[in-house]
């Protein structure tokens, strides 16, 4: 009888919508609540994985559809991030590279080139903090120049990203994305996020054309397109920029607000590297150094080079709070690309894709069914399980690696893209959450301390729903609100 219990035990997390003996009657409730979001009309087409385990008494609590393949969008970044402590540590920083070539003479010309060395650094040029704008970045570069004795430049902007490959997307990354700035990829040498702003002023009457402006940072090889009309007041940014990498075109569609002026919206920069060089020259000439109009890449810096400053970005442990808490792509391939580059001598999809998977299988945790394509999530070929999710969890809860990673997700009803969710939990109840979304997929995974202190891990995911996404979380709130309230 003893085994025939234990058999059934180790069955459940494989059997759809059967109960644990462990706290049944929370079971039954939440049981209940899966089901009844599953059979909504808009969710009947759907299916909808959960799954929880008791890391405290180490137990599994719940499964439903637990073996079930399915895309996670961006709750895919905790693979990502959670690896990354483990594989380069909490105070990891990228390195740019600041060097030169040739021969500075007495009169502090260089007879040679400038190079920016980059080291992936998904920070630099960043728009959204003070210490790495362009000007901050480059008043250091400028001075480290300037320092080394260098007053004119005969050569050129030289750029190398030879740290990754040139593949920038993935290729199922979708075509209505990849114009966007939160489909601008990873490259060797990143500036300003891999994005651009471009500033339209809206028509006087609805429907009228609204105007493109202007671009920052500006692009001069740029061919712009415009397509966009005036829209309602309020509707806010309904535009869709389409165009590829190493590509001068984009086309603008869909709508800005009626009465909007500079008007801002974001796209993915066409070559990022070279913007960062091109933006480079201009601010030395601002400076009165004088370099040569052009820029060019360069594979490496010549044996004769020299290295003048090595330009560090933010520790890791604070760059994986903004990947988890705002879900950042860029953030995030960087960091995946920086995984493969890492262990295999070489940032690609492919590299960083295996070291993930080399992670799993040092850690015995069996990945059948588990697809890693991208580190954001943006791709369609990312596969997990609930089932995997949960045992993934379970795994960094009991490694070193635990108190900096649960730090850098949204914590329910309080902070970064779970803060308007689950507002009404009881006292004493905490939910440490990273979502996933993208049309047709809703997904949730993360860590509860209970009302008496337990520790669960969950997972909940929906794929092919038919709802919007603001309809689609409220009915799994109703799941993520009872999984809380377990035990």
């Amino acid at each position: 009888m003893k085994h025939s219990k234990l058999i059934l035990f180790l069955l459940l997390p494989l059997m759809g919508g059967t109960m644990s003996p462990i706290a049944a009657q929370s079971n039954v409730e939440l049981d209940r609540a899966v089901k009844s979001v599953s059979n909504e009309e808009c969710m009947k087409h759907a299916t909808i994985a959960v799954s929880v385990y008791n890391i405290s008494r180490g137990r599994t609590v719940y499964g439903h559809n637990a073996q079930s393949s399915m895309i996670p969008a961006s709750m895919h970044k905790i693979y990502t991030t959670a690896i990354a402590f483990d594989q380069l540590g909490p105070d990891f920083r990228f390195k740019t590279s600041i060097g030169y070539d040739g021969t500075i003479d007495d009169n502090g010309t260089l007879n040679g080139n400038v190079y920016i060395v980059g080291g992936g650094d998904p920070l630099l040029g960043s728009y959204r903090y003070r210490q790495t704008t362009p000007d901050s970045v480059f008043r250091s570069w400028y001075a480290a120049l300037h320092q080394s004795g260098i007053h004119k430049i005969t050569g050129q902007v030289c750029y190398i990203q030879s740290i990754y490959d040139n593949l920038e997307l993935h290729d199922s990354w979708q075509w209505g994305d990849i114009g966007n700035y939160y489909g601008a990829g990873a490259c060797g040498l990143n500036f300003h996020e891999n994005m651009y702003f471009v500033y339209f002023n809206a028509g006087m009457r609805l429907g009228y054309p609204a105007s493109l402006d202007h671009t920052d940072p500006r692009i001069t090889t740029m061919r712009n397109i415009n397509e966009v009309s005036t829209g309602p007041e309020g509707t806010g940014d309904k535009v869709v920029i389409y165009g590829a990498p190493n590509s001068p075109m984009r086309l603008y569609r869909g709508t800005v607000p009626i009465g909007a002026r500079n008007f801002a919206v974001r796209g993915a920069l066409p070559n990022p590297a070279a913007t960062c060089a091109e933006t480079f020259a201009t601010y030395l000439r601002q400076q009165g150094i004088s370099v040569a109009a052009t820029v060019k890449e360069a594979n490496s810096l010549p044996p004769s080079g020299k290295i003048v400053l090595d330009y560090v970005s933010t520790p890791y442990s604070i760059l994986a709070q903004y990947i988890n808490r705002t879900s950042n792509n860029i953030y995030a391939e960087s960091v995946f690309k920086y995984l493969g580059y890492h262990r295999y001598g070489k940032g690609s999809f492919a590299n960083a894709a295996k070291a993930i998977h080399d992670f799993f299988r040092n850690h015995s945790l069996d990945d059948s069914g588990i697809q890693i394509a991208d580190g954001c999530g943006l791709s369609r070929s990312n596969l997990t399980t609930s089932d995997f999710t949960c045992r993934f969890l379970t795994e960094v809860s009991n490694m070193i690696i635990y108190e900096d990673f649960v730090k850098t997700m949204a914590v329910a009803g309080k902070s970064g893209t779970a803060r308007n969710m689950l507002t009404s939990l009881p006292q004493g109840i905490t939910m440490y959450v990273k979502s996933g979304t993208m049309e047709g997929v809703k997904a949730y995974c993360g860590y509860v301390t209970t009302s008496r202190g337990e520790q669960l891990c969950f997972c909940v995911m929906s794929n092919n729903h038919t709802c919007t996404s603001a309809v689609v979380t409220k009915k799994l709130e109703r799941i993520l609100n009872q999984i809380a309230l377990l035990y």
